[in-house]
């Protein structure tokens, strides 16, 4: 599962990235922008309750 937040992490940090450089417009951004956040929050709670 850490794996998979890592993997999140970094979808979530390269969409920032096309948005900011301009190579995606902001109406694509906002499209997919909360599917990685929302993954991320999911894997986040899964990898925090699998450690206690």
């Amino acid at each position: 599962m850490s794996i998979s937040l890592k993997e999140a992490n970094e979808t979530d940090y390269w969409l920032d990235l096309l948005q900011k450089t301009e190579f995606i417009d902001k109406t694509i951004f906002d499209v997919f922008k909360p599917k990685p956040v929302e993954i991320l929050k999911l894997i986040a709670s899964i990898v925090k309750n699998s450690k206690e």
